[in-house]
């Protein structure tokens, strides 16, 4: 791609990204996303997000500001942490939370890894589930006190999506084949962690879908442009 071409794409993604920023909802983008996504289908409402732009094999999205519960568990495997965090957080939304409110499942699923994470070293791993939109104002505190609300601000994110099981080798494989991405057109990013990202229950055999996310650097104003 010439220098010239570089830069008209640039000035077309920043356009972009200054239009979306004056489009977004002050409600949030939390909903029914049949309409937006082929993926996200298990569920009523999904995290819905705005495309920025697009990479040589990951996009450039948009997410509003939410609101999550949030459970850590600490393991050599991955799985293994996943699955104890994911006990607590089940409890709090089928009604062990101080309304004792029942609460819908939603999508995507968070896991928050550290970057120095090994499946050879026990690490502490961060599953969140996200609110449904009624509760997204003001969601029931848990009773189990190891499980805690948490926010994430309105960000822009790397997302390179990948099928079949996130099992550790293969989601920390595609987490590392992103930054490889990134690192070839020289984007900025945050460095101390990644998030894995699912959409599917267990019981979903075929066209499962994950994602591999990093967070863009606040540095970055426009879109990167793939080296071609």
């Amino acid at each position: 791609m010439s220098l010239q071409a570089t830069t008209f794409y640039n000035m077309i993604c920043l356009a972009g990204v200054i239009v979306l920023l004056f489009a977004v909802t002050a409600d949030g983008r939390i909903g029914d996303s049949s309409s937006e996504s082929s993926y996200c289908t298990e569920t009523k409402e999904c995290f819905l997000f705005d495309l920025v732009c697009e990479g040589d094999g990951y996009e450039v999205r948009h997410y509003e500001a939410a609101k999550w519960v949030t459970a850590e568990a600490e393991s050599h495997f991955m799985e293994i942490a996943t699955s104890r965090a994911f006990r607590k957080l089940f409890k709090y939304i089928t009604g062990e939370n101080e309304a004792g409110a029942k609460i819908d499942m939603t999508a995507p699923v968070l896991i928050k890894v550290n970057e120095n994470a090994s499946m050879w070293q026990s690490s502490v791993y961060v599953l969140s589930f996200l609110l449904p939109s009624n509760f997204q104002t003001n969601p029931p505190e848990p009773t189990d006190p190891s499980v805690y609300l948490t926010d994430t601000p309105d960000m822009k994110v790397y997302v390179k999506s990948y099928g079949g099981w996130m099992m550790s080798i293969v989601s920390n494989s595609q987490a590392q084949s992103l930054k490889t991405s990134l690192d070839k057109v020289q984007a900025t990013y945050e460095t101390n962690y990644y998030y894995n990202v699912g959409y599917n229950s267990p019981m979903k055999i075929m066209n499962r879908h994950n994602e591999a996310c990093l967070l863009k650097s606040h540095r970055e104003q426009n879109c990167i442009v793939p080296v071609l």
